[in-house]
């Protein structure tokens, strides 16, 4: 249930306020809607800050499927604690605590859950997503475009003092979904790590990619136009520009080049993929594989990837998978990482009140490298 409203609310509210999405292609609205029912094993935060991400695009526009409008978005979120339930034990989330919320609301928590018995949470087959998604007992989870968060405090974060909160907000999802595929498939000394997308997500894989101490970090993008925050901001060791070149063979045909692949064959122990685009030049980016490399997709199109030809594998034993955020003890791995290498995403805060603008720019691609918003009025903006 959600309404049109102007009003303010306290977190001890049966309806919250927050910036909701009614259809596919309406602008937010600011009104209220209606929490979970709090639970002894919840909490409920103020929400200071929350990042823009792609995902949040996707789903108000319902590019993934049907969205469960109303709906309000928003995955990376940091706020302060304000109600703790009665069996909630962990000593980092109490009264007061900074901290942060990511994609994963809640799994199934069983036994008797592979996944979730693994510490894969992330795999669980009957997650709750922080938005678009229900409960067990069939209420709407919604999002950190709002003033206050209710929800199971398992799968919420303390913030390190060392993070400010502008910084810390992407890191609970972009951090997290680039961080997860470095440490799982070998980022470190002696490899060389190639970074697909100089987005949001990309900006992140190589600022981790570097901290991680690989030997060679490639940042890899369509045009160079971004060919100087890579090299000279971010630290990337290389640059490559897959595009503006027409082929010289050709003939006129204007078709591209892609020799850009050749020069740079086998260069790559592990590409990470960070873009959404189902015209990917996906042949060429194995091309540029070791042996037993390993190329992972991370962004989530609307339409099918392209098709992988059979000796794209064959040749090179290269493995071709994907990753989906992250477990919750990679989460606290990766934000205490991020507070001890002081790793911070570029960021451009955007009052909550101007979401729409922002998500407007965000779609234009003007975001460097990515958009964080904040409640006007509370004092941790200033953090």
């Amino acid at each position: 249930m959600a309404t049109t409203n102007s009003s303010s609310s306290s977190s001890s509210s049966s309806t919250f306020h927050g910036w909701i999405a009614h259809s596919a292609t309406s602008p937010l609205e600011y009104g209220t809607f209606e929490p979970k029912p709090f639970a002894d094993t919840d909490v409920e935060i103020r929400i200071t800050h929350c990042g823009i991400c792609g995902s949040d695009v996707h789903t108000i526009h319902s590019g993934w499927g049907p969205t469960d409008y109303p709906c309000v978005v928003g995955h990376e979120i940091i706020g302060i604690v304000e109600r703790v339930g009665s069996q909630v034990s962990s000593q980092d989330i109490t009264v007061g605590a900074r901290v942060g919320v990511g994609p994963l609301s809640k799994s199934c928590l069983s036994a008797n859950c592979d996944m979730c018995s693994a510490g894969r949470e992330n795999y669980c087959s009957r997650p709750v997503w922080t938005y678009n998604s229900r409960y067990p007992d069939g209420s709407k989870a919604y999002g950190g475009y709002a003033t206050h968060w209710r929800g199971p405090a398992h799968f919420v974060f303390r913030i390190p003092d060392a993070l400010p909160s502008a910084e810390a907000a992407p890191l609970l999802c972009g951090g997290l979904t680039v961080y997860s595929p470095l440490i799982r498939y070998g980022a470190g000394p002696g490899k060389a790590v190639g970074i697909i997308g100089m987005g949001g997500l990309g900006h992140l894989g190589i600022l981790f990619a570097k901290a991680l101490n690989c030997d060679r970090v490639v940042a890899i993008s369509r045009s160079s136009s971004k060919r100087d925050d890579a090299l000279n901001g971010l630290g990337a060791d290389a640059f490559i520009a897959t595009d503006n070149e027409p082929d010289e063979s050709s003939k006129g045909e204007n078709k591209p080049s892609y020799s850009w692949a050749k020069t740079h064959s086998r260069t790559l122990d592990l590409i990470i993929c960070t873009v959404s685009s189902p015209n990917m030049p996906l042949a060429q980016y194995l091309r540029l594989l070791k042996i037993d490399g390993t190329f992972v997709q991370l962004g989530a199109p609307e339409e099918p990837l392209p098709a992988i030809q059979a000796f794209s594998l064959i040749q090179k034993a290269v493995k071709v998978t994907g990753s989906n955020v992250g477990t919750l003890r990679e989460t606290r791995e990766m934000l205490e990482f991020a507070a001890q290498k002081r790793l911070l995403p570029w960021v451009q805060t955007r009052p909550m009140s101007e979401v729409n603008a922002a998500l407007k720019d965000f779609e234009a691609g003007k975001a460097r490298y990515r958009y964080v918003l904040v409640n006007e009025t509370d004092s941790q903006a200033r953090l």
